[in-house]
């Protein structure tokens, strides 16, 4: 088995820390995993992305070829299309439906939207709602984490302590926030 994610976004979305609950999730399960990332200008809202590979066997590489990736999870919908080349035939993308518009240029929402419909299998929902209604808006990437997990090799329970571990040393009440965004966002892509 292997299942190889672009993990994509802007800074400050948390997609380090999503690649850090994927890493525990995977230990959990007795997987191997590879990660990469690159912060560009992160903090100046700049793109960032994550290569995270998870198998059963070896890991020669950590960064993913193009057209080999299961799955694209994009916290924002430019992010997701930007790493379509990289998604392989049947591959699945989870995006985000709120931009992050932080160039004068951004494309039209809609063109946008299509263009990934017409590329891959793709979900886009609402994770910023899912957050905000959830008790906080920073737990974006947990419901981008949701949205993905019914298509992971990991289970929900792994998640969930992967999450639980995460945020240890932080305030009860927000790490059971982060793990009911978790559930939440995760019964809206099971639909």
């Amino acid at each position: 088995m292997k299942y190889d994610i672009i993990i994509s976004g802007v800074g400050g979305q948390g997609i380090l820390a999503i690649a850090m609950v994927l890493g525990k999730a995977c230990i959990g399960e007795d997987l191997q995993v590879r990660q990469s990332e690159i912060h560009g200008m992160a903090q100046r809202g700049g793109a960032v992305h994550s290569h995270f590979r998870i198998s059963d066997g070896e890991i020669c590489s950590d960064v993913i070829p193009l057209k080999k990736a299961d799955m694209i999870l994009a916290m924002e919908p430019m992010e997701a299309l930007r790493y379509i080349p990289f998604l392989k035939e049947g591959g699945k993308v989870i995006a985000n439906v709120e931009p992050v518009v932080n160039i004068p240029n951004y494309p039209d929402l809609e063109e946008v939207k299509q263009q990934l419909e017409n590329a891959a299998d793709t979900f886009i929902f609402d994770g910023s709602t899912i957050a905000a209604e959830g008790g906080t808006k920073k737990a974006l990437n947990m419901a981008m984490l949701g949205a993905a997990s019914p298509f992971l090799p990991l289970s929900e329970e792994t998640l969930t302590e992967a999450i639980k571990t995460q945020f240890q040393g932080k305030k009860e009440d927000l790490i059971q926030k982060n793990l009911d965004i978790f559930a939440a966002a995760r019964e809206a892509a099971n639909v």
